[in-house]
């Protein structure tokens, strides 16, 4: 299990007082750094991992860079851009922050097609959403703040609100745990951690095509098309919401019940098996799903 240090965490806190070129080499920062130029590190935790240095490493190829340090300066540089910009940022709590309703939802797939919505849990979880951040970490960088309360002004991770231009062609690499979206140039202008495929499920290999965006769908779960399901499940449809198992938007595929979507689950993306399809953060399918278009090449690969 990892360590937390509040100290250790709040380096990138730092930023908005003056940061030191030590106080600048915290993975907070790193990872905000590399989800604002669309190199997403996956949910913002503050701690070195593995979907933090692959889109390190898909960056720097990206941008034509050598370094190896996780902090080499001249990545820091192309990351920042024209000039250094905050690491976290104040943010106010608003009323629909806070209202909910927020409703525990339950594992079973059945029981959650009783539920009218698929709705968030706590507004810990709304709030580490909408600024891609681990709940736990957006505690602890506000100790003592009631995230309930509306007016409360709390500190956030420094996103930005542009999107990739339109992407030509999707790569999803089995084996990297990536997808990449390339522009008209064929130069990267996106990567983001995936899940994708299991021994069960394998990822079908070959060129496909994008046929569908679906922002907020219904969950039509045939249990006959996983392994894994109770012998009692019955075909469900399951509402839509952030813990719908296909989260905040589906991307249909030309290969018949296969797609890129968003996961209830944003920790676990890089990092569990999935029933074939291919799974991002919500915040980062969300993204793709404004990059894409009907007839968009997707290609899945070793």
């Amino acid at each position: 299990m990892r360590t937390w240090t509040l100290g250790f965490i709040l380096a990138g806190w730092s930023a908005l007082h003056g940061e030191t070129p030590h106080e600048r080499a915290s993975y907070l920062r790193l990872q905000v750094l590399l989800d604002r130029s669309h190199f997403s590190p996956g949910e913002i935790d503050g701690v070195s991992g593995e979907n933090t240095r692959k889109a390190l490493r898909v960056f720097r190829a990206a941008r034509g860079l050598r370094e190896v340090a996780d902090f080499g300066p001249v990545t820091l540089r192309a990351l920042e851009g024209k000039s250094p910009v905050p690491t976290l940022v104040p943010y106010t709590l608003t009323e629909d922050d806070v209202r909910g309703p927020f409703v525990p939802i339950p594992a079973d797939l059945m029981a959650q097609a009783n539920l009218p919505a698929l709705g968030f849990q706590t507004p810990e979880e709304a709030l580490g959403e909408k600024f891609h951040i681990s709940p736990a970490l957006l505690k602890r960088l506000n100790q003592g703040k009631d995230l309930s309360n509306p007016g409360t002004q709390i500190q956030v991770p420094n996103l930005r609100q542009d999107v990739p231009p339109k992407a030509s062609k999707i790569v999803v690499s089995k084996s990297k745990h990536w997808l990449e979206a390339l522009g008209v140039s064929g130069r990267v202008i996106a990567e983001y951690p995936t899940t994708s495929g299991s021994q069960h499920d394998p990822l079908p290999m070959g060129n496909w095509k994008v046929t569908k965006v679906s922002p907020n769908p219904i969950f039509f779960y045939n249990p006959e098309l996983f392994w894994n399901a109770p012998e009692s499940d019955a075909k469900a449809k399951i509402q839509p919401g952030p813990n719908n198992p296909a989260g905040v938007v589906w991307i249909g595929l030309s290969k018949p019940h296969y797609g890129i979507h968003g996961t209830p689950e944003p920790s676990l993306v890089g990092h569990a098996e999935s029933h074939g399809c291919v799974r991002l953060t919500n915040w980062d399918a969300a993204e793709l799903a404004k990059i894409v278009t009907a007839g968009t090449t997707v290609i899945f690969r070793e």
